[in-house]
């Protein structure tokens, strides 16, 4: 009898093989991800193209962490931008992966680098004289190493806030912890240890604030979006 666990091993079974075709469509600019949602820690399973410097084994970024923690409410996220660490301006579009009861177990995400385009873009813009001030691009984490996403992401909140940790209110800290949560840093294992880490504070006070946090009452988070998130236990699985 076949279990919702065979069932999403052979989704991702059936997918590998096709992202070749789909990053040879593209070409060098292209990269085309398959992730696997139950080991979020290296969550990439199959890649094919190079443009992330990602390989197997690698680590989700803070996008796919978004997803993580939305759960089975995730949806697709299409034709965004992000820029790399590299200085890389990367269009990329996500699409959850579903077992047939409706269960969020993984996503598949084509990157394209339209750095070279988004140059040619500018110069023609000059040369017509209708040149427009570059849109600002956030800047997403990508790497092999989950620890480098979490501190990338720690990180750029602090920078948000403006302040370091021994500068932040108690609200500000709890805000903070709240953010992370939302955007589902705690669903990797040793979370908390790690953003401890990073803080300077210790793993018991991350634990209570964390726990603080998600006693608060909802509210919208920093960037306008409502919580509504399905939050996991540090280390859980979706």
């Amino acid at each position: 009898m076949s279990t919702a666990t065979d069932e999403q091993d052979a989704i991702i079974a059936a997918l590998t093989p096709v992202i070749d075709g789909i990053a040879a469509t593209f070409g060098s600019f292209c990269e085309v991800v398959v992730h696997d949602f139950r080991r979020p820690e290296e969550s990439v399973v199959a890649i094919a193209g190079s443009v992330t410097g990602r390989a197997v084994g690698g680590a989700m970024s803070e996008i796919g962490m978004g997803i993580l923690a939305r759960g089975d409410e995730a949806r697709d996220e299409l034709n965004y931008l992000t820029r790399t660490r590299t200085g890389k301006i990367v269009k990329s579009s996500t699409m959850v992966l579903r077992d047939s009861s409706g269960t969020v177990f993984g996503a598949l995400c084509v990157n394209l680098d339209i750095t070279a385009v988004t140059q040619a873009h500018a110069l023609i813009g000059e040369l017509a004289g209708v040149a427009a001030g570059p849109a600002a691009v956030p800047t997403t984490t990508f790497g092999n190493d989950i620890g480098s996403v979490v501190d990338a992401i720690v990180d750029s909140h602090q920078l948000r806030q403006n302040k370091t940790w021994s500068e932040l209110d108690r609200a500000g800290r709890l805000e903070l912890f709240r953010s992370l949560d939302e955007r589902g840093v705690f669903a990797v294992r040793r979370a908390v240890e790690q953003v401890a880490a990073r803080l300077g504070i210790s793993r018991a006070s991350a634990y209570n604030y964390l726990s603080d946090a998600r006693a608060m009452p909802p509210a919208s988070t920093t960037d306008g979006t409502a919580p509504g998130t399905t939050r996991h236990p540090d280390g859980a699985q979706p």
